[in-house]
This record gives C-alpha cells, structure tokens and sequence, in this order.
C-alpha cells in the first residue's frame, strides 16, 4: 500500500479541516441560537392568532402525496417489478460500499455516481477527497436518481400525473440533498466549527426576518434588500404617469433625441411581476435603449390588486388596460396607430386583445412584437403540473376568500421550476452560512411580487393552461370568438433557448397561430437574461432561420446564430415598417398632465 495508503489516511483524517472550537463560546451561540428559534415560532404563530395565516400549502402538500401514491399504486401491481426495483438499488449501494472499501484499501476506484457538471452544490473540495462525504455523495445521487427511474418506469401512468411526479420527486430530492444539512456538508461542518456556531445564531435571526416578512411563511431572501429603491437606484428612466385607472398607469417616457418615430411603442409587461424587469438599471434598461434609438415608449404599470379587483378578468384588463392605453396615446400623440409589444403573460394578454381587435376590425395596433410569450399551452412546460381541475378548484377557493392570489404562491412556483438554484443555495448561504445574500437587481425584482385578481388568474388558468382556447379558435372574450389566424399584421415572436417559464417548443407552435407575416426568433439563455441583453454586453446569441415551420428542432437545426443581442435585429424590423419620423413629445407637455413622475404609484405597492 505503501505512500498512497498514508496518503488516502492523510484524506480521512484531514477533513473537515477546522480548528478546535471555544467550547464555552459555542455553548453562549446554542443558547442564542434557542433564543433566535423562539423569534421564528413567534412570527410563525403571529398571522394565526390573528386569523390573517395565508392558506394553500396544505393543498400543494396534499397533491404531492396523492400524486406519489398514484406512482406507488402502479408498482404495487407488480410484484415481481418491485423486487426488481429493489434489488437494482440494493446492487447500485453494494458496488458503492465495495469501491469505499477498495479506495480505503489505497485502490485508485472510479466514482459510482457522479454529480451533473453544471451542480454547483458539491464543488466543495472535501466532497470528492474526503471518504466520508465522497460516499454520502454518491449515496444520494444513487438514491435520488434511482427515484427518478421509478417514476419513469412506472406503467400506464398518465402524461400529467407523470409530469407531475417528476416534479415532486425533483422539489424532495433537492430538499434532502446533504448539501442543506450541517452534519452532513463538509464545508458547513467546517465553518460552524470555526466560528463557533455564531454562523447558526446570525442565521437564525435572518430566518426570523424572513418568517416575519412572509406574513408566516418562510419568504427566502435571494437579494440585499435594502440596496434598492423604485424610483432611485432602479427603475430610473425619466418619464411621467400621463394616465390612471383601476387596473393601470400609464406612463410615457421623456425622449432623448431631437427627433423620434412616428409611430409610437407601447409595452404591455405582465402583471405576475413588476414591469421594471425592462427597467433594471440605465445599463440593462430596455426601455432606455429604445428611447435612445428614437422610439416614443409607452409602458403600462399594473396595478398590485388587492380585495376591490377581485371581479377585474381577462376583459378587464384589455378594456382598462390596452383599449385605455391606446386611446391615452391618441389623446398624447395624436396618433391612432402604435406597434406593441407583450411579455409573457402580458403576450398573452395582447394576442387575445390582438384576436379580439381582428374580430372588430380595430386596426390601431399595426404590429405585435412577442417576448417569451405563450398562446399555444399544448406544451407549457413544468408550470403545467400546477394546473389540473383539482388543483385549480383549490386555487379558486383560496382566491374566494380574499379577492387575489397572494403574489408569493407565484413567486414560489416560479423558484420551484430550479429548487437548487432559487431555493437551496440561498438557504444554505442565509440560514446555515449566516451570510446576507449580495445586491443583485434582477434577484430584488424577483422578490418584488405581485398579487392577481381572482377573475383574471382564475381565467388565465382554465382557458390557456387547463384547456387551450385560445390557439384552438374557442376563447370568448366580450361575445366575440377569438381566432388567431385572423391576426394578420406583422409580427416578432422572440423565444429564449432555455426558458422554463415559456419553453422555447411552446412558443415556435405559437408563431404557427397567427394569419400574417412572423419573424421567429430565439434568443440564448433564459426567460428574463435572454430578453434583458443589452448590446453593449455581447453576452448571449441569437438566431434567425426563418418561418416557424415544421418542428423547433429542425428550425433550430438549420437557423442562423448570431453573436451578441437581438436587440438591434429587432428595431430594424422595426423601424422598416415605418420609417418616417418626427419631432420628439415631451410627456405631458400636450392635452395630457402629468400625475406623477416615472415610475408612479402603482409599482410601488407592495404585497
């Protein structure tokens, strides 16, 4: 054995490599850390003893098991595909204990199992040089991949409830990771050592905090709060409210050339999240980059809609909200015709309200530019396990009660799509670490959510994601039957290769909905950097190919990829459309005043 024997017990001995902790110090944090626990209890029992405690995870812990149980029925049927189940996992172990011999031996002894490339989670040095960790490390991937298999494997399940399952076994598997747990992370073992557990007590009182901030429910903290401000260090574009209703603000943004193009721009963000996310900051503001290249922008805040807005619907929000803008930038401009464009759900929104103006022969909007937008929901990705009738009646319940959704059921959902990126890391690094998370905008916009009024999420859920009216000709909004073919003007579909809000398939099917002309385009990255990608940073591509037809593979197969941003793609086609130009508007300067300045009232309401 030899040198490379003492060297494997230099591994063992070696780590967690820490020094001897303060053992009456540690013994000080323990008690302080009891004392933390208790503020934790306390903010979790303040919203019950007032009858304000938020409702729905019970629901969402209840489907998880029906849906898990459904996958162990179908085992259950088979005996004999349990045993063999059961022994294939039992083999995976037995050659994992067998090569954790051999490597105590001295054996040199290739991994059993190894973590993806792209898992940050076991970076840590120890995880691999270590036996102990090594070995708990291969012990889950074993065990977690080998769940996976049993949903996979499972007979005559249905599409969703397997869909389903894969979540779920995805959202446990990340929870019981070893990574989250003191004992069992190499790197957490060493800092609570070496700082004597004050790491535990500093986290503690962040969970508290974050207890507190949730109304009773753990709101993790993904960001430095308290480096921002609406209005001051973001969202800063200059601009004004020129117009206020129910269900928005309108507001145009002040030019900054001598002379802009005619026709104007509105921006019809979604109403799940702020519309800032197209504000960030003056260096990723698209809003500032398309007053820069001479465009009058108009952008619509929703409103953070509580009790009052519970009977606001989808028609709500095109009447009050689109109908209103456009009869508000008539009044400003003078103008009847506007190019707008829609993100996300706020896409949606537009190519219904688009199907509803080609119904009426309403012609004021002369082109749709799309981001990451859905209107065909046959292949709506991950978020679709949230939506069945059950789930659904259980959501309209909860929304019966008091008007909305509470903005945080969506911001949860959204984080549950990457649990270890958005949920794991930041509760290891706050409440295990004790480390305050760094200034990132784009994680402060994040935490910023929204609620819904109960009539618009309720038909959001049953017309596009449980049933698909809209990209099947049978949506109604206002008497009117909505087709999509009969939006015939020119259109700009951006879709972003890894979206897992709107996967990139289910938006190419969407290009194929509509009647006129539609310049597909896909961007790199995901649903947020790849639209938020200013060309000063050449960060991601993107890439042309042409009509979206046929299947998204081979589009994708065959297209053009382009270095740096779609951005200046965008505005030529633009531009192209109407090219004429005039001298620049000045917001409120004509038959409109002011109300207030960018970024109004509205977006400053918080949940």
């Amino acid at each position: 054995m030899g040198r490379q024997g003492d060297d494997r017990s230099k591994e063992a001995a070696g780590a967690p490599k820490a020094a001897t902790p303060d053992f009456d110090q540690f013994a000080q944090n323990m008690g302080r850390l009891f004392e933390e626990y208790g503020k934790v209890t306390a903010a979790y029992l303040k919203p019950i003893e007032r009858g304000q405690a938020k409702t729905g995870q019970a629901d969402e812990a209840s489907d998880m098991v029906k849906t898990l149980g459904r996958v162990a029925e179908r085992w259950t049927k088979d005996p004999g595909k349990i045993i063999e189940a059961q022994a294939s996992l039992t083999g995976e172990f037995f050659n994992l204990w067998s090569a954790s011999l051999k490597r105590a031996s001295g054996e040199e002894v290739a991994p059993i199992a190894e973590p993806d490339k792209r898992d940050s989670r076991f970076k840590d040095p120890d995880w691999s040089n270590h036996p102990t960790f090594d070995f708990i490390k291969q012990a889950y991937l074993i065990g977690s991949r080998w769940a996976e298999t049993m949903v996979e494997k499972a007979d005559n399940l249905d599409p969703h409830t397997r869909e389903k399952a894969r979540f779920y076994i995805k959202q446990i598997a990340s929870a019981l990771s070893p990574t989250n747990f003191i004992a069992t992370n190499p790197e957490l073992l060493r800092e609570t050592l070496q700082q004597n557990g004050d790491n535990l007590v500093r986290g503690m009182k962040m969970f508290a905090e974050d207890v507190e901030a949730g109304g009773g429910e753990l709101k993790i903290r993904q960001s430095d709060a308290g480096s921002f401000e609406v209005g001051v260090n973001i969202a800063t574009t200059p601009g004004k409210v020129i117009f206020r209703d129910d269900v928005m603000e309108l507001i145009q943004y002040a030019p900054t050339t001598p002379q802009v193009l005619k026709r104007p721009l509105l921006i019809v963000p979604p109403w799940i999240n702020k519309f800032y996310i197209l504000d960030l900051n003056p260096e990723k503001s698209f809003i500032r980059w398309c007053v820069e290249q001479g465009l009058t922008v108009f952008c619509i805040s929703w409103v953070n809609p509580d009790a009052r807005h519970a009977g606001k619907d989808f028609e709500s929000y095109m009447r009050e909200g689109i109908f209103a803008a456009l009869d508000t930038i008539e009044e400003a401009t003078g103008e009847k015709k506007v190019s707008a464009i829609g993100y996300c759900v706020g896409g949606t929104l537009l190519g219904v309200t688009l199907a509803y103006m080609a119904a009426i022969a309403d012609k004021r909007i002369e082109s749709a530019t799309f981001f990451t937008t859905q209107v065909d929901f046959s292949k709506a990705g991950e978020l679709s396990v949230f939506v069945d009738e059950e789930q659904i009646r259980a959501i309209e319940e909860q929304m019966a009660r008091t008007g909305y959704l509470d903005g945080s059921r969506m911001a949860g959902a959204f984080n549950m799509l990457r649990p270890n990126d958005l949920i794991w890391s930041y509760a290891v690094n706050n409440y295990l670490k004790g480390k305050a998370p760094a200034p990132f905008d784009l994680l402060y916009w994040n935490s910023d959510s929204t609620r819904m009024p109960a009539a618009n999420h309720s038909f959001y859920l049953r017309n596009c994601y449980l049933d698909n009216t809209l990209s099947r000709g049978e949506m109604h909004i206002a008497g009117k039957r909505l087709d999509l073919k009969a939006v015939k003007i020119p259109i700009y579909n951006l879709a972003t290769r890894e979206d897992h809000i709107a996967p990139a398939p289910s938006v190419f099917i969407g290009s194929q909905c509509f009647g006129g002309p539609v310049e597909h385009v896909v961007a790199g990255s995901g649903h947020i950097a790849g639209v938020v990608n200013p060309p000063a940073k050449v960060k991601y591509q993107y890439w042309t190919g042409g009509p979206a037809k046929g299947s998204f593979d081979t589009w994708m197969a065959k297209a053009q990829e382009h270095p740096g941003s779609w951005w200046p793609h965008w505005f030529s086609w633009l531009e192209a459309q109407a090219p004429k130009k005039v001298a620049a508007r000045e917001p409120g300067g004509g038959k409109l005043e002011a109300l207030a300045d960018a970024p109004g009232t509205y977006v400053k309401v918080k949940v």
